[in-house]
């Protein structure tokens, strides 16, 4: 893919071919009870501030949204992941330092014995979602994006507005002070943080499509 046309869809959202602005949404994780119930357990953590997330659907993505996301810092470069199956996806790495979110929303829908369901997970209705050192996989980036010092075409190896990153060289990325997402809808194969403090969390898992767009 051209330089102009991934700076392109940066704006416009990751998409399959043919279609840049959508996502096709028929993947559906396929995690069973003990997974779900591991998924409480570490969001209560979290949620505590007793620990750093990582998120990580093996070989599903899963859905993000937020009325906003203001960060301080943030570097993207597009690069492959690897999901427990074996397959690559290609994906626009972004890391951001620290970031506040307001009305996240994050679901994925899930096989269970007896159906499909969903599990959704929201916070920062009141207080925003705080979170640091951010890293998401992103498969596709859509919303109203304003920078801050941006910088484009640079050298991937050479980005340094996010402190221990390691991109790798010869590799397009881009970089600004600061960056404000408004209408965020991302979707994702992995997100880690270093912290990830969720105020107000509610955690629901229901029969059906109940997913956060």
């Amino acid at each position: 893919m051209s330089v102009v046309r991934w700076c392109g869809r940066l704006r416009r959202g990751f998409g399959p071919p043919g279609d840049p602005g959508r996502v096709s949404w028929a993947r559906a994780a396929a995690l069973g009870v003990p997974a779900a119930g591991a998924v409480v357990l570490l969001l209560g953590m979290i949620g505590s501030g007793a620990l750093g997330a990582s998120f990580t659907v093996s070989g599903r993505s899963f859905k993000f949204s937020a009325a906003d996301l203001d960060g301080r810092g943030i570097e993207q470069y597009p690069a492959t992941t690897r999901t427990g199956d074996g397959a690559r996806h290609p994906v626009a790495v972004t890391r951001i330092g620290d970031a506040t979110i307001r009305d996240l929303c994050q679901s994925m829908r899930v096989r269970l014995p007896g159906g499909s369901a969903t599990l959704r997970i929201t916070a920062g209705h009141g207080t925003p979602v705080r979170a640091s050192a951010l890293v998401v996989d992103a498969e596709h980036l859509a919303g109203d994006v304003a920078f801050t010092g941006f910088e484009t075409g640079r050298d991937a190896a050479t980005l340094d507005r996010v402190p221990g990153g390691a991109a790798p060289a010869g590799m397009f990325g881009q970089q600004a002070s600061r960056v404000r997402i408004e209408d965020l809808r991302l979707v994702a194969w992995s997100a880690t943080s270093g912290t990830f403090r969720l105020s107000g969390l509610r955690l629901g898992l229901r029969w059906g499509d109940h997913e956060c767009f």
